[in-house]
C-alpha cells in the first residue's frame, strides 16, 4: 500500500497526479545528493566528470523504464519542450502535420504555429464519444504521401483513455512518416517496451510520475531519419539536440523517480485501478445522474472523470478544500472555454464545465478515496441545495 497522501500540514487528501505526482523519496534523497555536489556535466575536471556519471546513470535508468538505448534519450525542461522539439524536428523533413483532437496544448499548439509558419496544412483526427481517435481520416491524409509526421497521445491527461498506436503507427510508415507521442501520463504508470511501440519519438515529463518538476525528456529512435532541428541554440549539449548547461539535479532525480516506478510499475497500476474503480462505483450510488467518462474503453489505472451534469465543476471544487482534484488539465485550469477534449468527444459546453478529474497514483491510499468520496458526495449536495434554493423564484 501507499502512504498516506493526505497533506498534514493542510489537511489536503491529493488526488491530482495528473497536474504533478508527489516527489518519490527516492527522486528527492538522489536531487538532494545531487544539489549537494558541485559540477557542470561538460567540464573535464573531476567534478564535472562526476556530473556527466550521474548523468549517465539517469540516462540508463529511464533507458530501461523505457526499454530503449541510453543513447536515444534527450533531457529537456518537461515535455513541452519535448513536444515542441519533437514536431519541430520531425516536420523540418517537409510535409503535413498530423495530430488529434484531444491532444495537450503543447502539441496542437505547436502543431498549429508549425504550419502556419510554413503555409502547410494541418490535419486533425476527430475522436468518438468514448474518445477514441478515427483512423479514415488519417489513412486518408496518409494517402498524399506528404506527411511528415503523426503525432498522437499514448493516454489522455484529461480521461486517461489510452490510444492504441499500433494501427497508427503502422500506416504511418507504411506511408513513410514519423510518429510522435506524448506520453506523459503513461510513463512511470503502465509498463513501455519501445522494442514494440515502434514510435520515432517521444515525449514525457518528471514530475508526472515522481521526479521533480521542470525536466523532461525525449525519445529519439536510434536511425529515424530526423535532421537536427535545435529550438535552443549555444554550447550543442544533448548531442546538439539541446544546449543549454545540463540541470543536473533534475535530472539524477528523473532517473531516481524512472528507477523507482519501475520496480512496482505492475503491481502499482492494479493497486490504483481497484482503488478507482471502488471510488467511482461509490460516486454513481451516492451521487444520483452524474457519470464517468471513457469507462467503456481501457483508461489510465488512476483518472477518473465525472461529469456532474447541471453542477459547475469550480463550484463542487471549492465546496472541497480538503480535497485536490482538478477541472480539467493543469495547464488550463482557470481558463474561460470548456475542455477541448470533452467538446471533442461529443460533450456539451454545460457539461464540459461539470466535470471534475481525480487522479490517484503511487502513494494513494484507501482513506485517500474514502475522504475523497464523502468530501465529494457532500459537496455535490451542499452545491445543488444552494443552486435549488437560488432558482426558487
Amino acid at each position: 500500500m501507499g502512504q498516506r497522501m493526505s497533506d498534514d500540514r493542510t489537511g489536503v487528501t491529493y488526488l491530482d497526479y495528473n497536474a504533478t505526482a508527489p516527489l518519490r523519496p527516492e527522486a528527492l534523497e538522489a536531487t538532494l545528493d545531487a544539489l549537494r555536489s558541485v559540477g557542470n556535466a561538460s567540464s573535464i575536471h573531476h567534478q564535472g566528470r562526476d556530473a556527466a556519471r550521474r548523468v549517465d546513470t539517469a540516462r540508463r535508468q529511464l533507458a530501461e523504464l523505457l526499454t530503449c538505448h541510453p543513447g536515444e534519450i534527450i533531457f529537456t525542461s518537461g515535455a513541452t519542450e519535448a513536444n515542441n522539439l519533437a514536431l519541430r524536428a520531425a516536420h523540418a523533413r517537409g510535409g503535413v502535420v498530423v495530430t488529434t483532437a484531444v491532444e495537450h496544448p503543447a502539441v496542437l499548439e505547436t502543431a498549429q504555429a508549425i504550419t502556419m509558419e510554413t503555409s502547410r496544412s494541418l490535419v486533425v483526427l476527430p475522436v468518438d464519444k468514448d474518445g477514441i481517435v478515427d483512423l479514415e481520416p488519417l489513412v486518408e491524409a496518409l494517402r498524399s504521401g506528404d506527411v511528415a509526421v503523426v503525432s498522437a497521445m499514448i493516454a489522455n491527461n484529461e480521461t486517461g483513455v489510452l490510444t492504441d498506436l499500433r494501427p497508427i503507427i503502422a500506416a504511418a510508415h507504411e506511408a513513410s512518416a514519423l510518429v510522435h507521442t506524448d506520453a506523459t501520463q503513461y510513463v512511470g504508470r503502465l509498463p513501455l517496451d519501445l522494442d514494440e511501440v515502434d514510435v520515432d519519438l517521444l515525449s514525457l515529463s518528471a514530475h508526472k510520475f515522481g521526479g521533480p518538476q521542470g525536466v523532461g525528456a525525449l525519445f529519439v529512435r536510434r536511425g529515424a531519419p530526423l535532421p537536427h532541428k535545435p529550438l535552443l541554440l549555444g554550447g550543442g549539449q544533448e548531442r546538439g539536440w539541446r544546449a543549454g548547461t545540463l540541470n543536473v539535479a533534475g535530472i539524477v532525480g528523473l532517473g531516481a523517480a524512472a528507477q523507482a516506478a519501475q520496480l512496482t510499475l505492475e503491481q502499482e497500476a492494479a493497486r490504483t485501478a481497484a482503488l478507482r474503480d471502488s471510488f467511482e462505483q461509490e460516486l454513481i450510488s451516492n451521487v444520483a445522474g452524474c457519470w464517468i467518462n471513457g469507462t467503456r474503453v481501457p483508461r489510465l489505472p488512476g483518472v477518473t472523470s465525472v461529469t456532474f451534469p447541471g453542477i459547475p465543476a469550480d463550484a463542487v471544487l471549492a465546496a472541497m478544500p480538503e480535497v485536490a482534484a482538478s477541472d480539467g488539465s493543469a495547464c488550463s485550469s482557470g481558463a474561460p472555454s470548456p475542455s477541448h477534449v470533452l467538446l471533442a468527444m461529443g460533450h456539451s459546453r454545460e457539461d464540459a464545465d461539470s466535470t471534475v478529474r481525480f487522479s490517484l497514483g503511487y502513494a494513494t491510499t484507501e482513506g485517500d478515496v474514502e475522504r475523497a468520496l464523502n468530501a465529494t458526495v457532500r459537496a455535490v449536495t451542499e452545491v445543488r441545495s444552494v443552486m435549488a434554493a437560488t432558482a426558487k423564484p
